[in-house]
């Protein structure tokens, strides 16, 4: 952390100038991969096409005016594959993907259309799917399996303090920043538009997960260097940077 720290410090000082300096991309650099290598078919767990769902069409006031923090969940009711197959589709479903930059167009904005977020899954009660932690390859609208098993929920929980609503949810969205993705354009300004990125992704779970009968609890709180050791993680080139708790409303 020690190094994130220091960044974190240069940026609050130089972001008003930064984007305007010898970036890698003004330096010749090549282009990042802005999308994950794609694992062979096989791995990979299709999730249902979110054309064909007709979940969540309540009206956008409505949600937003009853939207707000939910940490206690129905410990009965699972998410289904088609509930949480809508969630992800409407935090970071890809609409377009550029063939010569790899850059893809999704449902939430992104400064430069850089998306320098991939989304992990801890995945306690989703029906289909077994306890452990999934990478969602969202340019293939699929889950890849990464760890399995109940030990690594309980490591996450752990890295948030114990709170209730990590141990409880159905699936907690986990968040991590590859930073260069951003910073090849904006140099260390991208360590701005990085929480911001994560803020528009968790507002639209929010509202998505309102419309469909499920709460959320935004998390901030949580050690990096434990959350970050659990998913294999190096905290400087990759890190989490936000969380989110989902489950079914209790009655």
């Amino acid at each position: 952390m020690e190094k994130f720290d220091r960044i974190g410090a240069e940026f609050i000082l130089n972001s008003c100038y930064s984007h305007m300096g010898p970036t890698p991309e003004k330096q010749g650099a090549p282009l990042p991969s802005y999308l994950p290598e794609i694992p062979p078919a096989e791995e990979l767990i299709a999730l249902p096409e979110p054309a064909a769902l007709n979940l969540g069409r309540a009206d956008l006031r409505e949600i937003m005016e009853q939207r707000r923090s939910v940490r206690r969940y129905d410990e009965n009711a699972p998410l289904s594959l088609e509930e949480l197959s809508l969630l992800l589709w409407l935090t970071q479903g890809v609409k377009k993907v550029s063939e010569k930059t790899g850059m893809s167009l999704r449902t939430s904005p992104s400064a430069g259309a850089r998306h320098p977020l991939e989304t992990l899954l801890a995945v306690r009660r989703v029906e289909g799917l077994e306890p452990g932690i999934y990478h969602f390859i969202a340019h293939r609208h699929a889950l890849l399996p990464l760890i399995s098993g109940a030990d690594i929920l309980d490591q996450i929980g752990a890295s948030t303090g114990g709170q209730a609503q990590v141990l409880t949810s159905a699936v907690t969205f986990i968040w991590v920043a590859l930073p260069y993705r951003t910073s090849f354009r904006y140099g260390t300004r991208a360590y701005r538009y990085l929480f911001l990125d994560a803020g528009h992704v968790c507002q639209n779970l929010h509202l998505a997960a309102e419309s469909i009968g499920c709460g959320v609890c935004a998390i901030g709180a949580f050690e990096d260097e434990a959350a970050n050791a659990a998913l294999g993680l190096d905290g400087q080139e990759q890190f989490v940077i936000y969380m989110a708790s989902v489950g079914k409303k209790t009655p």
